[in-house]
């Protein structure tokens, strides 16, 4: 794969867990990476890996010129900031660029997004640890066109790519991932709760679970943390409330009505809000049953 990539120019804007861990990968396959972010700590620490440090987003855009640019940032708001913003990419922003969203979106913001500039949305499942690995799971979003463009960059973060259909296809996808994850996390904690409660030891409890029908990465990976109850983030709850919310709007948008989707949002609102849980993994939802 580094021989598609050996001298590419590309920019990498946002650089936390997931995006620092997808860029230094770019860069071992031999891509010019240049970066930025909003903190200057991590553009520092990617500039001492043999990385670019762009000073401005406009020096990004024209310093990549027709390439590639990445971005992995958190909101909706955040990308339309970075991209048309007073001080956004398109400044410097050359016609044939194309932009790949690895973050996780709005349906109609990211379809709004890609009538003005050339764009792929590729959100990714798997989090800090599939990143670290790139072995993530891509849901790709866009042209015929310029997904073949941006292949080489996905083969080269994650492992298992489906490209779904036009522009937002991705983010669609991705959302009805966080919806099993959301509702799932809550089904693990409830149940490591309820067998804790019982007297019984959590993660003894885990462990045979993992061995039927109730097996899961979330009660493998999460329900060793609820057990453990280590909540340092990985994925921060404040992030999955984000999801759930977005998750709302789309169903609103399409016409699913979920009472357990409606719940699953009142629980994350809960967590974040009143429990003081957004900074947390969240796994740390199991604390609401506390």
């Amino acid at each position: 794969m580094s021989q598609h990539l050996s001298g590419y120019p590309l920019g990498f804007v946002g650089l936390g867990n997931m995006g620092r861990a997808n860029a230094r990968h770019l860069h071992a396959a031999g891509a010019q990476v240049i970066v930025w972010n909003r903190s200057p700590a991590p553009a520092l620490e990617a500039e001492q890996l043999g990385m670019s440090r762009a000073q401005t987003l406009p020096e990004l855009a024209q310093r990549v010129g027709p390439g590639i640019i990445c971005i992995n940032l958190t909101t909706s708001a955040v990308v339309e900031e970075v991209v048309f913003g007073p001080e956004g990419l398109h400044l410097g922003l050359h016609p044939d660029a194309l932009i790949i969203d690895f973050g996780t979106t709005s349906v109609a913001k990211t379809q709004e997004f890609a009538q003005r500039v050339a764009w792929v949305d590729s959100p990714v499942s798997g989090g800090q640890v599939g990143a670290e690995a790139a072995t993530l799971t891509l849901m790709v979003g866009g042209s015929e066109a310029n997904v073949r463009r941006a292949m080489p960059v996905l083969q080269t973060v994650g492992k298992h790519i489906t490209h779904l259909g036009p522009s937002g296809s991705g983010q669609v996808t991705k959302l009805a991932n966080q919806l099993i994850v959301a509702q799932t996390i809550d089904a693990v904690a409830q149940a490591l709760r309820l067998a804790e409660l019982s007297g019984l030891d959590p993660a003894l409890v885990r462990r045979a679970l993992l061995g039927g029908f109730a097996e899961s990465r979330i009660l493998d990976l999460h329900g060793d943390r609820m057990a453990r109850r280590d909540f340092v983030p990985g994925g921060r709850a404040e992030l999955q409330l984000k999801d759930v919310r977005l998750m709302c709007e789309l169903a609103d948008t399409v016409g699913l009505d979920s009472p357990t989707l409606r719940n699953s949002l009142a629980q994350w609102e809960r967590f974040v809000h009143e429990k003081g849980g957004g900074d947390l993994d969240h796994s740390g939802l199991f604390k609401l049953y506390e």
